[in-house]
């Protein structure tokens, strides 16, 4: 078991009086269960039901006294019921059981100082049975797959992971560092593949992982599809979306099928609740806070680069290619920028990542990503090469109100520059060049260089 980062988060929330039920949620297979397990390990009693096992779920169909649930678990484990001691239990996969949703309240509500932690793979199923978690009596986390700080530690241990937390790698070590970020955008960061090739150090030996992992999004098509020409619009979806992977797209014949914007539109939000993509609208303006334009295309973000590549066939590309913004015409590193930024997203209770375009006929001006702070907007361009390349940040810079603090992840070595848009605009603004490697260090890096 690898440290995950959401076990801080987790730890927070277990410090907290009173502490409401937790529910995890996340695509399947991204280590839900193995982190609440770990976690678990911190308590003095740990009690785990999963409730796609019927005699698990019968505990919860037989009563609606969570006392008796609890006396009853802690029974069957040979525990002993102590609320001066801390016990966590854990429900798993409990949209299989609805009325464990429901009772989720009252262990809040009746017993307060036990830890109820709760998660699923398939927590959207719950719409179809006009299920939800009880209004303001329960907290909510994401998980992600493995962040590179957490695929480093992985692979090369904590001394290299320290590195990064104090943004300190040295120029002799940026090359390497490099390296392994690309060789991470190549593998993903879905547990059981970074597992596996901190392990076995083979690209070939992942591919029965990957192709087990897409296996398993189509199987769950049935359990969260409201009827059954979704389900036949989802698995197009889940056969044809990798390949737009970090694309504006349209959703009308999304993948040159004959199906209309309303039914993609509505397959992909359930395939969103399931965190196996997500839509990103654009916002065109350059203040804050960040108001989507949401008749505009979004960008389409798959849940993982690893399963991203292998499903596309363009593992090879990655091998061959020494920058990282040379692969698929840029959009690999786009699609891995985006994951990075997510797990930062989470950690800010956002849900929404947002790019830029500007709001003006004739012009195709376009920012990768805006990231707000709580004073104004970072616009974040993912590109090599030199200061006059940067067109569409330019057309930002001489659009915005106010003195612009920008950003550009790319392979090149930390810097800040002072610089000004082409003539005769000639507008001041701040470039900060951040290795892709820092991208989980983001918020620190602005805090130095900007007021937020």
């Amino acid at each position: 078991m690898y440290e995950r980062e959401l076990i801080t988060q987790l730890r927070q929330w277990s410090e907290k009086t009173p502490h409401k039920p937790l529910v995890i949620r996340g695509a399947r297979q991204v280590g839900k269960s193995t982190l609440v397990r770990e976690f678990g390990r911190e308590f003095d009693v740990f009690i785990e039901v999963n409730l796609e096992l019927s005699d698990d779920a019968a505990i919860f169909q037989g009563t609606d006294n969570v006392q008796e649930i609890w006396q009853y678990l802690c029974l069957q484990n040979h525990a002993v019921s102590d609320p001066n001691k801390r016990m966590l239990l854990f429900i798993d996969e409990i949209q299989e059981e609805p009325l464990a949703v429901g009772l989720l309240r009252y262990f809040y509500e009746k017993m307060p100082w036990l830890y109820v932690i709760t998660a699923g793979s398939r927590l959207q199923s719950l719409l179809k049975k006009h299920v939800s978690f009880p209004v303001a009596r329960v907290e909510y986390l994401n998980l992600r797959p493995f962040s590179f700080m957490e695929y480093l530690n992985a692979v090369e241990g904590k001394e290299w992971v320290e590195l990064l937390k104090s943004v300190s790698v040295p120029s002799v070590m940026h090359d390497k560092m490099i390296s392994h970020f690309n060789r991470y955008a190549l593998i993903g960061g879905m547990p059981e593949a970074v597992a596996d090739y901190a392990e076995h150090h083979d690209i070939e030996h992942l591919s029965p992982v990957f192709n087990s992992l897409l296996k398993g999004y189509n199987e769950d098509v049935e359990r969260y599809a409201k009827n059954e020409e979704q389900v036949r619009i989802i698995r197009h979806i889940l056969e044809t979306a990798w390949f737009s992977a970090a694309e504006a797209i349209t959703f009308a014949n999304f993948g040159n099928s004959s199906y209309t914007s309303t039914q993609i539109h509505e397959a992909m939000d359930c395939l969103e609740r399931a965190y196996i993509l997500s839509l990103d609208y654009p916002v065109t303006s350059s203040d804050i806070p960040a108001i989507p334009s949401m008749r505009r295309s979004p960008k389409l973000i798959m849940v993982d680069s690893g399963v991203t590549n292998f499903a596309t066939g363009i593992q090879i590309e990655y091998l061959q290619n020494k920058d990282l913004l040379d692969t698929w015409r840029g959009r690999a590193a786009e699609q891995i920028v985006a994951q990075e930024l997510r797990i930062l997203l989470d950690k800010n209770y956002k849900e929404k990542q947002f790019y830029w375009v500007r709001d003006k006929k004739g012009t195709n001006a376009e920012i990768d990503f805006v990231w707000q702070t709580p004073t104004q907007m970072i616009p974040i361009e993912v590109k090599a090469g030199t200061n006059s390349h940067l067109r569409s940040l330019h057309s930002y810079v001489n659009s915005a109100s106010h003195l612009v603090t920008a950003v550009r992840f790319w392979s090149g070595e930390f810097s800040v520059q002072d610089v000004t848009t082409p003539a005769p605009d000639n507008r001041p603004y701040r470039l900060i060049n951040i290795p892709f490697y820092y991208i989980g260090q983001l918020q620190d890096i602005l805090k130095l260089q900007v007021l937020i």
